[in-house]
């Protein structure tokens, strides 16, 4: 084992939480995940693959204390009677396996919940529209309802302690728990005890923080998690102001402090806005508060940053959810010198997509995440080889690099063709954009793990072709059997994607271009319209480009908004708001109708009533077409097989259907695990079944 920097040691010291000891400093904070009470098998065994990592603490993600707050179809936790106590148990026993403390963050979302599952009028400090479009009010509680809502809590926290959880938590975060509705002057208009005075506001905060610490005794924990600020300014708390004075209100009640900013969109910010650690700007002044540990976030990646924030006093424990998700077992490879196998965090947020869909997570990085059940994927651990036989992955983009990555792990001799010079495919032109830069860590650690294996040889500037294989699968240098086809894609240049099933009149007329000529340096004249009818985030990003590049831009996409399913990965408000601030003309809810000689010609999605602006370079983004050509002649050469060594070929990634890049990735892992593993099941995993 390689020895660890004794830098790190800071990182592995115990600390204590209350009446118990965490093992070291890293602390999995509460995360949601697509699983819930719908998934409880599927959620223990991803929470266990963390204890097995290293986390010294894994928390659950928001879990509802009844049906007065039920999130709808959002696949959360629930605790709202005994019947809930089995499932949570699993995870509770799963992560205890590993000797890690397991905490559960129990909520109630007051106006932030429609209660569209149990059709209870939801609750609030004050009459109000609940969070969201849906055509319901919170009532104003009364002083029975306050009664109520506490009794509720301390409920929870029973069967919380029957579960056999560590650490339980009073929330007040994110904008989305009802005693953050309570502490707020914008939603608490109330002029009794609990409203007026910051101390009347938080006298529920208190209030349900001294039942949870009284009923727990020195069992559990008790863990506050509570946004320091807002980032609304004056109108909201800062971690100036009220922040700080509530810290200040409360600092020695509970057992640990995890801190954080709100709402989600902030707290879990995409690394296109913001870098490693970008919260400590807000939490730094805790510490200075309160003698208990301080758990803090910000998408923290690196060791030495972990280690920094540490010894400058910011930071007890290395709060993480994205980081935890995209390397399990993180904690592990610091503490046994492997730090260079970390598989850090990009900060796309398709995990958190995962959510918003109540779909299993999954990641980028990690394609096990959310397998881990289901597939019986394990992040560290793949089965060995089934035969000798040699393998040759063309293409070196994400599918390929992680398919050539795990069969090399599986102890296959693997050839690696890449047509450039360049590892990396289509990561290494999307990374180029504005914000995007440290989404290069796909190729990279796949990169360095391919440069450990002896297996695996890599050959740059190899532009095979269907020949070529054919040929070389008889020459002894190489001799594989077996052919992986990762060729990607290319961009449609006719505009037919969802709002045209057919080829856009008149695009002859036009200097017409698509991010792969945007890659490729093509010049661009003019003014420039881009047709985003993609919805994800290279119709944005390539207008943000082209509009630093010094361009006079406008976006046109039929959505009702711009880069739409970013809503998905709460970064779509940033995207917008960075358009307009630099000054792209934004054409939401109107499709391409045709292109004419210096102009296009648009219509309204709703009315068909068209208009035509002023048009030097069209810039189409909307679908993908796979580089299949080499896959269709292996496919009509099946005859010539049994003359040759060739045993099977298949696509993987984008050439197999084009997607995000968490799907090549993705696709070219379940390629590497599937292959000479025959799976006869119709439905290809494990599904959770309610019992009948």
């Amino acid at each position: 084992m390689v020895q660890r920097d004794p830098i790190y040691d800071i990182l592995f010291e115990p600390i204590k939480i209350g009446p118990l000891t965490a093992k070291n400093r890293f602390y999995q904070v509460p995360h949601c995940n697509g699983m819930g009470y719908l998934r409880p098998n599927t959620l223990a065994a991803m929470r266990e693959i963390k204890a097995e990592g290293g986390w010294a603490v894994v928390c659950t993600e928001e879990v509802e204390i009844h049906p007065n707050s039920d999130n709808g179809s959002a696949a959360e936790g629930r605790l709202w009677d005994d019947g809930d106590i089995p499932a949570l148990a699993k995870m509770t026993d799963a992560v205890h396996k590993h000797n890690a403390l397991a905490g559960i963050e129990l909520v109630h979302g007051g106006y932030s919940n429609a209660n569209n599952y149990s059709r209870i009028p939801p609750i609030a400090p004050s009459t109000i529209s609940v969070n969201s479009y849906d055509p319901v009010q919170a009532r104003a509680m009364n002083k029975k309802d306050i009664r109520d809502f506490r009794e509720w809590h301390r409920k929870a926290v029973s069967r919380a302690m029957q579960a056999e959880f560590d650490i339980v938590y009073v929330y007040a975060g994110h904008n989305l728990t009802l005693l953050m509705h309570f502490i707020s002057r914008r939603l608490n208009h109330r002029t009794d005890e609990y409203g007026g005075s910051l101390e009347n506001r938080v006298r529920l905060f208190r209030e349900v923080l001294e039942d949870t610490k009284e009923l727990v005794g020195n069992k559990c924990a008790v863990a506050v998690r509570f946004a320091v600020d807002e980032i609304l300014g004056p109108k909201g708390i800062t971690c100036e102001h009220e922040g700080r004075e509530i810290i200040e209100m409360l600092a020695e009640i509970p057992d640990l402090w995890d801190v954080n900013i709100s709402e989600w969109e902030n707290d879990s910010a995409t690394s296109r806005f913001e870098k490693e650690g970008y919260q400590e700007k807000y939490i730094g002044f805790v510490k200075s508060l309160t003698t208990k540990p301080v758990v803090g976030v910000g998408r923290i990646t690196s060791p030495d940053t972990m280690v920094s924030m540490i010894k400058r006093g910011i930071v007890d424990m290395i709060g993480s959810a994205r980081p935890s998700i995209a390397d399990p077992f993180l904690p592990k490879k610091i503490e046994e010198g492997r730090i260079d196998e970390i598989r850090e965090c990009i900060g796309c947020n398709i995990c958190v997509a995962g959510d918003w869909l109540s779909v299993p997570i999954r990641c980028t990085q990690n394609a096990t995440m959310g397998e881990e059940w289901r597939r019986g994927w394990h992040p560290e651990k793949i089965e060995s080889k089934k035969s000798n036989d040699g393998i040759l992955v063309v293409g070196g983009g994400p599918a390929g690099l992680e398919c050539a990555l795990m069969l090399g792990k599986r102890g296959y001799k693997v050839i690696l063709a890449e047509k450039t010079e360049e590892l990396g495919g289509r990561i290494s032109n999307e990374t180029k954009l504005p914000g995007l830069s440290e989404w290069s860590r796909v190729k990279d650690y796949r990169i360095r793990m391919l440069d450990k294996l002896d297996n695996v040889k890599i050959y740059l500037g190899s532009h095979l072709s269907t020949e070529d294989i054919l040929e070389f699968s008889e020459e002894s240098k190489f001799g594989f059997s077996h052919v992986f086809l990762a060729t990607g894609s290319k961009w449609r240049k006719d505009g037919i994607a969802r709002e045209n099933r057919e080829p856009i009149p008149g695009l002859g007329n036009l200097l017409v271009l698509t991010a792969d000529d945007i890659f490729a340096d093509v010049p661009v004249k003019g003014q420039v319209v881009i047709f985003d009818d993609e919805h994800y985030y290279m119709g944005g990003v390539l207008a943000e480009k082209l509009r630093i590049d010094g361009h006079e831009v406008s976006l046109v996409t039929p959505a009702p908004d711009i880069s739409n399913w970013t809503h998905n990965t709460m970064e779509q408000r940033r995207i917008q708001k960075k358009l307009l601030q630099i000054g792209v003309k934004l054409y939401p809810q109107h499709n391409l109708n045709a292109v004419h000689n210096g102009s296009v010609e648009l219509s309204c999605v709703f009315t068909n009533h068209k208009t035509h602006y002023d048009c030097d370079s069209l810039v189409l983004v909307t679908e993908r077409v796979p580089n299949d050509e080499i896959y269709q002649n292996l496919q009509n050469s099946k005859s010539e097989f049994s003359k040759l060594k060739i045993k099977s070929f298949q696509p993987i990634g984008d050439c197999l259907a084009p997607g995000i890049i968490a799907n090549a990735v993705h696709s070219g892992h379940l390629a590497a695990r599937e292959f000479e593993n025959v799976n006869a099941e119709e439905v290809p995993f494990l599904r959770e079944r309610v019992k009948i």
